[in-house]
């Protein structure tokens, strides 16, 4: 039963990603990913694809939200879905605590779902009919004949978090607007300081605990991979997506068969300082190794908490995936957070994106 007192819109988990841009290419990338097509909504041009747990839409439909967000954004994630208790009476509540109403004659859904701006233009729905006692998707969406309503695809279950990237500034106003708006908390904040860029981040989580939100921002002036997304995707926005699998060895095989590309491995010693980092952590590493996975957690106690996660190459303008498997590790991958920082910001330097002689007139400063 909801505690309506901790978590007073009955928030209750990601209902689905909605997504906008070139119909072809983001069409390829779902099948890449293990998502199947699965449904048509009956009078608009959006497009239901799903793995498991996970429902994405593709909307290209003219003259909507999506395509606006096409205009200012080119691609990438448009809107979320959030399950709730009560949906028009989260919504009313979030504009009562300040939260700016979506303008739904550009929505996709006959049933008019009550929604409210967020980051980069982005929509929030609010949605209370799931799971056994029909949904959305019954009433607006025709299923294709032959085609497996619940397809396992890549063995990816349940959308883990989704990364903002935000103005240098601009972390207070974000965090506080999920705090206001929803009850959010802070679980995470670090600082991570590259050799010539830094960022910090806070990971904001909701009290059911399934929606995780960490927030990024520059910690300097100027030349950063944050501000980089910022200029290429054209303001805030969702930086990366990050799903969950319970075997990630299985899943990345599976992924890497579909074609979906990945960011380049670590190096040879990050896998040789494997086990002065986390000793006795289990995994196998020539394994991890030939995958090019990541490895982060706490092996101190005699219970390890470990998550593994890899990341693909950016698939939506600046917009990448995150495949994560958690092994009792609750947190977002702060170890390799810096490797993942530092490899970016070499790849940075060698693009001619950040120029050596800039980065050390920001440092100096």
């Amino acid at each position: 039963m909801t505690d309506h007192s901790s978590n007073p819109a009955g928030l209750d988990g990601f209902e689905f990603l909605e997504f906008a841009g070139d119909r072809d290419k983001l069409d390829k990338m779902f099948r890449q990913l293990g998502f199947t097509a699965v449904a048509k909504h009956r009078s608009k041009d959006v497009t239901l694809y799903r793995q498991n747990g996970i429902n994405f839409l593709l909307n290209s439909e003219p003259r909507s939200h999506a395509s606006y967000f096409v205009e200012e954004h080119n691609e990438g994630a448009c809107a979320m879905g959030w399950r709730v208790a009560d949906a028009a009476a989260a919504y009313e509540q979030a504009i009562e605590k300040g939260a700016e109403p979506a303008r739904l004659e550009t929505g996709w859904m006959e049933l008019k779902l009550p929604a409210i701006k967020g980051i980069g233009g982005s929509l929030i729905y609010f949605i209370d009919r799931f799971g056994d006692d029909g949904t959305i998707y019954d009433i607006d969406f025709e299923f294709f004949e032959g085609v497996d309503r619940d397809p396992v695809g890549a063995n990816l279950q349940i959308i883990d978090h989704l990364t903002h990237n935000v103005y240098r500034g601009r972390m207070k106003f974000w965090a506080e607007f999920y705090e206001k708006l929803f009850n959010f908390r802070e679980i995470r904040y670090f600082d991570i300081k590259g050799e010539y860029t830094g960022l910090t981040s806070k990971a904001m989580t909701a009290p059911d605990g399934k929606i995780r939100i960490p927030l990024n921002e520059e910690s300097k002036q100027g030349g950063g991979q944050i501000e980089e997304f910022l200029l290429e995707f054209n303001g805030e926005g969702i930086q990366h997506i990050a799903l969950a699998t319970p075997d990630i060895y299985k899943t990345i095989d599976q992924l890497r068969e579909n074609g979906l590309p990945f960011m380049t491995p670590p190096p040879e010693t990050y896998y040789e300082m494997l086990e002065e980092r986390l000793p006795g952590h289990g995994e196998p590493v020539d394994e991890m190794k030939a995958r090019g996975l990541l490895l982060d957690g706490s092996t101190e106690d005699d219970d390890p908490r470990l998550l593994l996660q890899i990341f693909t190459g950016n698939l939506m303008g600046p917009v990448f995936f995150e495949i994560i498997q958690r092994k009792k590790d609750e947190g977002f991958g702060e170890g390799n957070f810096r490797a993942l920082f530092e490899s970016i910001e070499r790849d940075q330097v060698q693009r001619g994106v950040l120029k050596v002689e800039d980065a050390e007139t920001v440092e100096a400063a």
